[in-house]
């Protein structure tokens, strides 16, 4: 019987039982595309990874990255996590990992402390901020379990952004951020209305104090009722808030996951790069878990 060895880690913190849980199966050559969907969805993580040789020998792996339903081009937590574990194998090359995905080539730095053990990792976005549609304020609110004047608009309006995969970011006051409860039938009302969003509508609600941020991911209509830590879209809320704010460069740090009792802490940097506003996201990883699938 073919075994698949597999690891999990939490993402974005430190501690175990904190963060964002994900299983990284480090070598799946031989299993097909329904086996590897199959397999996220019985794992029921966020995300799940999935690690095979690279069609390029000048990188290090090619990584396919699937939720409970769907394949995803780009994902911030699977490519931190896949890159600690893989890097605890030695498998980096003087602490770089490079990732062949859809959506582009993801290079990631890894993060050791004094005694070399690995403690985290850092990735850039493969793709410059673009922005898609706006979304009116009363059906993002609703999606949410909140009213239109919750949703603040003073620098922008709830819009569809990628770094890589697509997000409704939208602004809220601290205290309605920690009201908000996801509405599937106002999801799946707000995502019929629209069909610019292709079928994706992962709704990131933030409020922000400066540089700090808080921030809830709700994507109920891919099988996510709520995310712990979601580095894609915090990466892509960087550079939006820098190329509203101005300037060449910031970093945000962003909380996650505290209403889930699973917090986490993801630091973000942004630039203004030739092409477009680009960023960086980075954080802390702890192992978990280690098994095979019997298939």
């Amino acid at each position: 019987m073919p075994r698949f060895p597999y690891e999990t880690v939490d993402v974005f913190t430190d501690k175990p039982f904190g963060g964002n849980p994900l299983a990284v199966f480090t070598d799946a050559h031989g299993l097909s595309d329904a086996q590897m969907q199959a397999l996220a969805a019985e794992m029921n993580y966020s995300e799940t990874t999935f690690v095979l040789p690279p069609e390029d020998p000048a990188n290090d792996a090619r990584v396919r990255i699937f939720h409970r339903t769907a394949e995803m081009p780009f994902a911030g937590h699977p490519n931190v996590g896949t890159a600690c574990v893989l890097a605890r194998h030695g498998r980096d090359r003087g602490g770089v990992l490079r990732f062949e995905q859809m959506a582009g080539l993801v290079e990631i730095a890894v993060e050791r402390n004094a005694a070399g053990e690995v403690t985290g990792a850092v990735i850039a976005a493969p793709q410059a901020l673009s922005l898609g549609i706006e979304l009116p304020a009363e059906g993002v609110a609703a999606c949410a379990g909140l009213g239109a004047g919750d949703i603040v608009t003073t620098a922008h309006k709830p819009v569809q952004a990628s770094l890589g995969v697509k997000f409704v970011l939208a602004q809220v006051g601290p205290e309605a951020l920690g009201r908000a409860a996801p509405d599937l039938a106002a999801f799946r009302k707000l995502e019929g209305r629209n069909p610019e969003l292709e079928g994706r509508l992962s709704l990131f609600l933030y409020a922000r104090d400066g540089h700090a941020v808080r921030a809830r991911m709700f994507a109920p209509l891919a099988g996510t009722w709520e995310d712990p830590a979601t580095g894609s879209a915090s990466a892509t809320l960087g550079a939006l808030l820098l190329s509203l704010d101005g300037g060449d460069e910031a970093a945000y740090t962003i909380t996650q996951g505290v209403e889930m009792g699973r917090p986490s802490l993801l630091n973000v940097t942004s630039r203004r790069a030739a092409d477009g506003y680009r960023s960086r996201v980075g954080g802390a990883c702890a192992p978990m878990f280690r098994g095979e699938a019997l298939l």
